[in-house]
């Protein structure tokens, strides 16, 4: 991951945002990372992972909803046994 300080910034910012095209940029201040520059791109499929919580198996491609399914069937199939 690029890095550069708060000052590089200020003075440098064509270099410090062509490196966010590359990938999240570190900005220190006094050695300590302080934030970190991302495209919008990246910030909306990270904020967007965290905002969905919940998935419906319709929405799901072929294998990997078959996968799901199967995973529940063996669930439900252990749960009915007495052991």
């Amino acid at each position: 991951m690029a890095s550069f300080t708060l000052t590089d910034l200020g003075n440098r910012s064509g270099e410090v945002v062509e490196a966010a095209f590359g990938g999240p940029v570190d900005i220190t201040k006094r050695g300590k990372r302080k934030f970190v520059l991302l495209t919008a791109e990246q910030f909306d499929r990270l904020a967007g992972a965290s905002r969905q919580r919940a998935h419906r198996v319709e929405d799901l491609a072929g294998v990997e909803r078959d996968e799901i399914l199967a995973g529940l069937d063996a669930v439900a199939q252990d749960e009915g046994r007495d052991d």
